[in-house]
């Protein structure tokens, strides 16, 4: 993967983040908004964030050390916990904050400026989300995929905060204008709610990654893929071993053989290994695969 392009495109994300959500707490602020405060709150966070995998993606593009001899992959999942941890924690409380907010009667809040600046900057949010969602498909980047989302999140609250503020100008004037105040602090419970199972969603995958459980798919296509070769080849087993962290693929198999087998010249067992290789469809540089021939079955 390029991992200078992922790069290029955290540090854009990065400074387009802070601008936005500058802006946006003090747009917040002055209109009284809750919501538009929140978005801007939610985006200066992921401004650190965003900057946490900038520093993840150059330690995995620096490769292995004596100390991680296996190189950094196993960052990405843990930036992932982190992200989206502090994200959940974030709508929470916002969603606590919103709640004690309409049970105290609500607030006024300037409705009419705020519809403007909510839809210029969740314009600009979902064109950043659909941008970074190409970019992370090209480079099949994890990191670029997890800043889009924050980006999508956040062009969502902005409609949704756009939303909000037409339906408190239309309730003016009118015999419904005393729920205005519950308009800024209605939506926010709303958007969080909403919000909520995404983070939530990424934290669970990410997690199955950190406590390296087997990937279904993968370890499936492993086994598939051995079934053929020891039937085909007469072996009397094999064991597998998978697990996926960050961007890495890690696959242990060891092929059981009869004590008295003999294997031949090493292009021959290179040969068996580099058979297996093209069955599963590995890639060196997204993938540890080991393979090894024993004639004892405790080892397997």
């Amino acid at each position: 993967m390029d991992t200078l392009q992922e790069q290029r495109q955290l540090r854009l994300s990065i400074v387009a983040t802070f601008i936005v959500g500058a802006t946006c707490v003090a747009a917040g602020l002055i209109l009284r908004s809750q919501a538009l405060a929140f978005d801007g709150f939610y985006s200066l966070i992921d401004v650190v964030l965003t900057t946490a995998a900038l520093a993840v993606s150059r330690l995995v593009a620096s490769g292995g050390s004596r100390r991680f001899q296996f190189g950094h992959w196993h960052l990405e999942p843990l930036i992932v916990v982190f992200n989206s941890a502090v994200m959940a924690t974030t709508c929470a409380y916002a969603a606590v904050s919103a709640l004690q907010d309409l049970i105290d009667g609500g607030h006024d809040f300037a409705f009419g400026a705020g519809a403007a600046w909510a839809g210029l900057v969740g314009v600009f949010s979902l064109a950043m989300a659909a941008r970074l969602r190409r970019k992370g498909r090209q480079l099949k980047s994890t990191l670029l995929a997890l800043d889009a989302r924050g980006w999508l999140i956040g062009g969502c609250i902005n409609f949704a905060v756009l939303l909000g503020f037409a339906l408190a100008a239309l309730f003016a004037g009118s015999g419904l204008a005393h729920w205005n105040r519950y308009i800024d602090s209605g939506v926010l419970l709303a958007l969080t709610l909403g919000l909520l199972p995404l983070p939530l969603a990424s934290l669970g995958r990410a997690l199955r990654e950190v406590l390296q459980l087997a990937p279904d798919a993968l370890d499936a296509k492993v086994r598939t893929v051995m079934d053929a070769v020891v039937a085909a080849r007469g072996y009397l087993g094999y064991q597998s071993y998978v697990a996926k962290v960050g961007r890495m693929r890690f696959i242990d198999i060891v092929i059981l053989l009869p004590a008295d087998a003999a294997l031949g010249r090493m292009a021959d067992i290179d040969s068996v290994r580099a058979e297996i290789a093209a069955q599963l469809g590995s890639d060196i540089r997204a993938e540890w695969l080991t393979i090894v021939f024993t004639a004892r079955r405790e080892w397997l």
